[in-house]
């Protein structure tokens, strides 16, 4: 299911070091709306989801997730950021229970939208934080996806009340798939 792909989504680069900024980025990498918590979070929903367009599309978002966990990695390790474990920008510890554990598939699709509202409301508060343009570009990147994201869920959860047609399912994926033709 996973494919490790040695290129990054999105290219890094940073004008000058910024270790201020660089641990305010941690909230992102380990925070409870971090990319980590998403991808464990879709993963975990992904297991209990009886639909199999939506497992696949939750399984392809958490692949994402993970991508961009990588990207903000190496942009923390890049501003001159403390070596990587996973903790917040308080040095708080990493815990299971930012992770949603409902198995309704209506709650799960809910809940994975209000998650994609909140990265994007937080990777906007933080876009005000750096000056350096390359972080600004990559922060807006990574809001724009956290939008593409939210918008099929929010597009899957209306399937699930109101359609059983496979067609409809398949053009989920499909558009997942035509998102990430800019990336290439």
């Amino acid at each position: 299911m996973f494919n490790y792909r040695k290129h990054l989504f999105y290219p890094i680069y940073v004008e000058r070091q910024d270790p201020i900024f660089a641990k305010v980025l941690l909230e992102h990498y380990a925070g409870r709306n971090s990319e980590l918590s998403s991808s464990i979070q879709y993963l975990n929903h992904r297991s209990n989801m009886s639909n199999r367009y939506i497992r696949e599309l939750l399984g392809l978002i958490a692949a994402e997730e993970l991508g961009h966990m990588e990207l903000i990695s190496v942009a923390i390790l890049k501003l001159g950021g403390p070596p990587l474990t996973c903790i917040n920008s308080q040095g708080a510890p990493w815990v299971i229970n930012y992770i949603d554990q409902s198995i309704d598939s209506i709650d799960m699709l809910q809940v994975d939208v209000q998650a994609e509202t909140r990265a994007s409301q937080l990777y906007r508060q933080h876009l005000e934080m750096t000056t350096d343009p390359n972080m600004k570009r990559m922060i807006n990147f990574l809001i724009t996806r956290e939008e593409v994201h939210k918008r099929l869920l929010q597009k899957a959860q209306m399937l699930i009340c109101e359609s059983n047609s496979p067609e409809e399912y398949n053009e989920l994926i499909y558009e997942y798939k035509m998102s990430l033709q800019v990336l290439e």
